[in-house]
């Protein structure tokens, strides 16, 4: 098993355990794929969610580059309600988990429909 599949049967179990969904494990292979080697890195891999700096980054890089929405209060409220969702008391809180659940909120799923699963490579080529 790759280091990668490991993690995303980690990813899964957070998923049922502390958020109480049963997570498409399609849909989260691509979010994990769409991360790339920032899922490897204890720091690049986890949100901090008292750090206001991060969660800006969250809102910009990924809200509104990677899925294309307008900045508003909604996406601050949104990154909020997904972190409570997660538990004030869960210190350690994937970065994977989180967009999943952000891509999901806002039903950005197509977002991800090029990436590949069954080979991990990414984007597939348009033609």
């Amino acid at each position: 098993m790759s280091k990668r599949e490991e993690l995303i049967i980690k990813y899964a179990a957070e998923l049922k355990e502390k958020i109480g969904e049963v997570p498409d494990i399609d849909f989260l292979k691509k979010v994990v794929i769409g991360l790339g080697p920032s899922i490897y890195n204890s720091d690049s891999s986890t949100i901090s969610g008292i750090d206001k700096s991060e969660l800006e980054t969250v809102k910009n890089n990924f809200l509104i580059k990677k899925l294309g929405l307008r900045d508003g209060p909604e996406l601050n409220n949104a990154i909020e309600s997904i972190l409570n969702k997660y538990g004030e008391s869960n210190r350690t809180k994937y970065r994977a988990v989180v967009y999943y659940l952000l891509a999901k909120h806002f039903g950005k799923e197509e977002v991800y429909s090029q990436v590949n699963t069954q080979k991990g490579t990414g984007p597939r080529k348009k033609e």
